[in-house]
């Protein structure tokens, strides 16, 4: 929907080339606009006032601002891959062929049945879902979430890749200034005078902030500082930058736009900063507020600098006859700019005085200024018909109105602190100028202490402009609501939170129902949890509370600031980190061989590793149960590269040891390998994995796939921040070996048929122990483990000699019938032999006590990690859930995670539980199916049927039995 008459004025707009027309479509329509048009001034001149439906009651929705903090002139950008929803109309620069959606409506902008919504609103307050959607209980799952989950949104999340490209920077300054107006130019000039780096980041692509719009001769003194600033050779200047958070220690993030929605040029879309800078000043200037009064969401009531910003930046008029509401006297400016421009001005004022140059020179122009004046009601639905008029310190009783189709209005300004709040700098509330500013007593810390954070300009509450293109001003008079003694008729229809709906009442309904902290207010109401996360609303939001909690403002304060300022794109963050590069696949040295034969692959970590090697149309099943018996009967090899290898090294290393693991590795002989438990502070195991002593002052830590960096994390933890003392120095080196594990009675057989160095007989290298020389004339390591129970060797070569010993064993081994295993035939012979699994068996509650591995807990040592925690009560509570075997009484494999079920149910009505299946398969080799479970008394019920309820219905039953169902001797371990 447009009506006249908005339309291009017939001069002015800086920023624009009226040389140029830059056809785009809005909603199917095709309309033209200005090279240097935003789309909120190119939408504009076409008259085009509606451009959204706010999020709850769907109202027709205008922009009011003119930069980020707008709420509601949102739009869906683009196509394909390169759809974007909620682009900012007023801050996205207008190119040839876009393509602007309208978002929240159906089925059309003019036409949308949401807006019923507004019509309900008295049954839809603040809160309302927290009191509604709780009884009857069966309406959540079939009625009310289903409505949320329609509802929940703004806009439509993209579907297809994005084809652009983003990158990521470093850069390391003595100085960065955030802001590129007069205050932050001036801060980069001081700032390079003494002789720093000085990096100044501005987010639009203009220099200068709104001194050229704001003051004649502005762009003059503006053009002077950059040509000072240029001229200087460690000043770096960089537009369309937005610095989206700081962080501790000086540390910045900020958005650089390369090619911002036209893909044509080649260069990357988006740039991603990471700054450090010795200090941080912020000059991100000041952000208007709005005014509350009874419809100052109808579209065409918009902030009085965005009304002179479309007027002066762009030569678009809003409407033809503008009424200037303030409470200051910066919204003069508006005033004076739109009767330049040749439009109908009267300016209402709350103040019962003005007398500023502004005021004065609004008057020398005959433009009609009414003092002591409010809004009473704005006319009009779907654009600005008039206002209704009253006394502003009344209850809104009728005085007078006027026609018009734009208000502009101005209730203060309200610096832009988010930066200095992000890394905890505090604010103190200015009463004079109504207003929270940077407190200087109190700063964002750097490291050593000091701050290296500062703020200038109108970011520090300076609202005048700096320089020698000042103006007086009298001061702001606190308007938060217009009239001041409104009663709830006109509150329920001032709206604080355009996106959201919030309204005046709402707040006040809040703190009427207890939430007195403004952060429980913004949760209740939604108030500044909108995309523009609350900067044209949250200043008002928080004084309407104070006044309804009957406090001062200081004492509400204000919510909290996180980054981003304002949203950035997912892509920008991950930039090469995305298709194969967002998680790179690690790969073994044998992984092609192992795609040459067919695996089938199952992810680990960050590996990939062969599940099975399915053969001449066997399943997966099939395959597994194959691999296995060909282990038990003859000979396999398993890719074992993934396990983590830790170096632990040094003086202290063994006593180091003694304290990341349950047993004792500082007695380990050179020579020999120990299965050892690693446990949280806590007391949970957290890991496993043999461990070798290399040297006298050497140890290699095996770790499962998947633990191998968070172990090294682990380790390096305690070192650095407990232990930094001690002589250690760990490396992790899983990647520097190739591992390959050959099982089978013919293991030996195979290995002995290869050359080398090393005696592999079973008094030269019986079990648990490791030998070094060659293979095949390759380095190798031999260690005698095995995680299967057969005979077992693991041989650890450089991984740049891994395929050529893997294809080594299978040429010495191909009349053996050696067959290469993969990850869940391992996990079914382990089971087979009542291994534990890391992630299977345990599931960070469980201890090594539960799992029977009471043996592996030193009772020599004082003191290990885990050790006083597992000390506690309910650590050594008998009734805790013990590891078991269970036998299928009906021969079908119990699925892994099914719960035992015991007698009663619990407080919220469930079955109670005594125990839960970890492992579950079938074994081949004893032709029936086999499982591991954690029960309670689970080793002193041995014989008992417990039962399994399962989601069909049917019961399973199994019997409790020793959890190691193969060769519990150890027989076969020696081939």
């Amino acid at each position: 929907m447009s009506h006249t008459p908005p339309f291009r004025l017939a001069r002015g707009g800086r920023l624009i080339d009226r040389a140029f027309q830059v056809p785009f479509r809005f909603d199917g329509r095709h309309l033209r606009g200005l090279q240097g048009d935003s789309l909120a001034s190119a939408l504009l001149a076409n008259g085009q006032m509606l451009m959204g439906r706010s999020f709850k009651y769907h109202r027709p929705r205008g922009p009011i601002a003119s930069g980020a903090e707008e709420p509601n002139a949102l739009f869906g950008l683009g196509q394909g891959g390169r759809f974007e929803p909620n682009q900012r109309a007023t801050t996205t620069a207008l190119l040839p062929g876009m393509m602007l959606r309208s978002q929240n409506c159906w089925p059309s902008l003019d036409a949308d049945i949401g807006a019923v919504n507004s019509w309900l609103s008295p049954i839809f307050p603040a809160g309302f879902y927290y009191k509604t959607f709780i009884h009857p209980r069966p309406f959540w799952k079939h009625v009310f979430e289903p409505i949320i989950r329609h509802s929940a949104g703004l806009g439509r999340a993209p579907t297809d890749p994005d084809p652009d490209r983003y990158e990521q920077a470093y850069a390391h300054v003595d100085t960065v200034v955030v802001g590129g107006g007069i205050a932050g130019l001036l801060a980069a000039q001081r700032a390079a005078d003494q002789g720093g780096s000085v990096l100044v980041l501005e987010q639009t692509a203009i220099w200068g902030g709104r001194t050229p719009v704001d003051h004649p001769g502005g762009q003059a003194r503006i053009d002077d500082l950059l040509a000072d600033l240029r001229g200087r050779g460690n000043v770096t200047l960089r537009r369309n930058t937005m610095a989206t958070g700081l962080y501790d220690h000086g540390y910045l993030l900020a958005r650089e736009a390369l090619a911002d929605h036209d893909p044509n040029q080649g260069i990357p879309r988006q740039r991603l900063w990471r700054i450090r800078a010795g200090h941080v000043v912020t000059a991100t200037g000041a952000l208007e507020r709005p005014l509350a009064f009874a419809c100052n969401d109808v579209p065409g009531v918009m902030l009085a600098s965005a009304v002179r910003d479309m007027i002066v930046d762009y030569g678009v008029a809003p409407g033809q006859r503008v009424v200037v509401v303030t409470n200051n006297d910066d919204a003069y400016r508006t005033a004076l700019i739109a009767a330049d421009a040749g439009l109908e001005v009267s300016v209402i004022d709350a103040r019962r005085t003005a007398d500023g140059d502004l005021p004065q020179a609004a008057r020398a122009r005959n433009i009609p200024v009414l003092m002591n004046t409010g809004i009473a009601k704005v006319k009009g639905g779907r654009h600005v018909e008039g206002v209704v008029l009253c006394d502003a310190e009344g209850e809104g009783k009728a005085t007078g109105g006027i026609d018009c189709d734009v208000v502009a209005m101005s209730g203060g300004w309200s610096p832009v602190v988010h930066l200095w709040s992000h890394c905890g700098g505090k604010l103190t509330w200015d009463e004079p100028q109504a207003m929270f500013r940077p407190n200087p007593e109190r700063p964002p810390l750097g490291a050593d202490g000091q701050g290296n954070v500062s703020a200038t300009g109108a970011a520090n509450g300076d609202l005048r402009c700096a320089g020698d293109l000042e103006r007086a001003e009298q001061p702001t008079m606190p308007v938060w609501c217009m009239p001041r003694n409104a009663p709830y008729k006109l509150r329920s229809k001032m709206w604080l939170d355009f996106q959201n709906d919030v309204k005046v009442s709402d707040v006040e309904l809040a703190a009427r129902e207890g939430y007195a902290s403004v952060e429980h207010t913004k949760r209740y109401t939604t108030l500044g949890m909108a995309t523009d996360q609350g900067k044209v609303s949250n200043i008002n939001g928080l004084a309407v509370l104070s006044k309804a909690l009957n406090q001062p403002i200081p004492q509400t304060g204000t919510t909290t600031f996180r980054p981003p300022y304002t949203p950035l794109t997912l892509a920008t963050i991950a930039a090469d980190a995305r298709g194969e590069a967002f998680q790179p696949l690690r790969k073994t040295p044998m992984h092609d061989w192992h795609a040459r034969n067919g695996a089938s692959w199952e992810p680990v970590g960050h590996w990939r590793r062969p599940y099975c090697y399915p053969k001449g149309g066997e399943d997966r099943h099939a395959a597994v149960n194959r691999e296995i018996l060909a282990v038990r009967r003859g000979v396999g090899t398993l890719d074992a590269s993934t396990l983590g290898k830790i170096l632990v090294k040094g003086p202290d290393a063994g006593r180091f040891l003694d304290m990341m693991y349950t047993n004792m590795m500082s007695t380990l002989p050179v020579g020999k390998c120990r299965y050892g438990l690693m446990c949280s502070e806590n007391g949970f195991l957290m890991d496993d994995g043999v461990v070798v002593r290399l040297t006298e002052d050497s140890w290699l830590c095996h770790t499962t796939t998947g633990g191998a960096d968070r172990i090294h994390g682990h380790m390096e933890d305690w070192l650095q921040c407990e232990w930094w003392d001690w002589q250690v120095y760990t490396a992790n080196l899983t990647e520097q070996y190739a591992q390959i594990a050959i099982a089978g009675p013919k293991a030996r057989e195979v290995l002995e048929r290869l050359p080398g160095s090393i005696d592999l007989s079973q008094d030269a290298l019986p079990f648990m122990t490791w030998a070094e020389g060659d293979i095949a004339g390759i380095p190798a390591r031999v260690y005698r483990i095995s995680f299967s129970g057969e005979l077992s060797y693991e041989i650890a070569v450089p991984t740049s000699r891994g395929l050529e010993l893997w294809e080594r064993l299978h040429e010495a081994g191909r009349d053996l019938g050696i067959t290469p295993y993969g990850t869940e035939a391992m996990h079914v012979m382990r089971a087979e032999k009542g291994f534990i699994m890391i992630g299977d068996e345990t599931d960070g509650t469980i201890i090594p006590q539960d799992l029977g591995l009471g043996w592996a807990i030193s009772k020599k040592k004082t003191d290990y990690l885990g050790k006083r925690a597992q000390s506690r009560s309910h650590m050594k509570d008998r009734s805790r859930w013990q590891l078991v075997g269970l036998e299928s009484l009906d021969g079908r494999v119990i699925p892994d995670g099914a719960y035992a079920v015991d007698e009663g149910v619990n407080p919220n009505g469930q079955r109670k539980t005594q125990g839960r299946v970890t492992s579950s398969y079938h074994s081949p080799t004893l032709d029936r199916p086999i499982a591991m479970a954690l029960v309670r008394h689970g080793t002193e019920r041995m014989g008992q049927v417990i039962e399994f309820p399962m989601p069909s219905g049917e019961v399973l039953k199994g019997r409790i039995c020793d959890p190691v169902f193969y060769d519990k001797e150890g027989a076969r371990l020696n081939g």
